[in-house]
């Protein structure tokens, strides 16, 4: 996991429900040569906390259920948990200061062999995640190929299969099926977010997007309350 240069832990605790004194925190450098050409009007950040668009987050990721991240945290504490730490995890995002804690990291098996990695984030990230993407979404899903059906809204795996009975009656015959191998693990971090600085001005959540893509995994185990699935820690 990438920290700042002064700070004195490898973790940040305000991740996980715990935070530390405010301290100085660098900023990830984004490329200058970034175009701002209909970007967001800034500030962003204040969008993301909005208090009904958190709201709206905060429902997607319970309903979403899912297993706990690296703390341990199931959903279903997020309430209480928002309820004693919300006002400082606002004011962290605020000032730029907040830190993802890093994902767990889970191994699954691929259908035809081989193994999956997954990480999962704690259930406070996938929160501000939501609320990034929320916020988010209508800036970048606009730009989208209108040959894209995957993950976007108002846009179905039904709609794709129309799309190519359509191809398919004016006489197409080829399908080419490829996949990029680990894209998510090799992607270049710089040219990305340079891509992303095209539309976002506000630096702080430039930061916050660059330190979600170096949090990291943690492959300790759960402590005991974490629920009845308890994976161990390598060995």
């Amino acid at each position: 996991m990438k920290t700042d240069p002064d700070a004195n832990t490898v973790t940040h605790p305000e991740g996980q429900g715990q935070y530390p004194e405010s301290r100085p925190v660098s900023v990830e450098t984004v490329p200058a040569s970034s175009s701002w050409t209909k970007a967001e009007p800034a500030p962003l950040m204040e969008a993301v906390v909005e208090k009904a668009n958190m709201a709206r987050a905060y429902r997607r990721v319970v309903a979403n259920k899912g297993a706990p991240g690296a703390d341990g945290m199931p959903v279903d504490q997020l309430a209480d948990h928002l309820k004693q730490y919300w006002p400082t995890l606002r004011e962290r995002l605020l000032a730029g200061e907040y830190h993802p804690s890093p994902v767990r990291a889970v191994e699954i098996p691929k259908p035809k062999g081989g193994i999956r990695q997954l990480g999962i984030p704690t259930v406070s990230d996938r929160l501000i995640q939501q609320a990034l993407l929320q916020v988010l979404t209508p800036l970048f899903d606009p730009t989208f190929s209108a040959s894209s059906y995957g993950y976007r809204p108002r846009r179905s795996a039904r709609q794709a299969v129309s799309a190519m009975k359509t191809h398919v009656t004016v006489g197409h015959r080829w399908v080419v099926d490829l996949d990029l191998k680990a894209f998510f693990d090799r992607v270049n971090h710089d040219l990305l977010m340079a891509r992303v600085a095209r539309r976002v001005r506000d630096k702080r959540v430039l930061r916050l997007i660059r330190r979600y893509l170096e949090a990291g995994c943690s492959r300790m185990a759960w402590p005991r309350h974490a629920g009845r699935v308890r994976p161990r820690a390598d060995r």
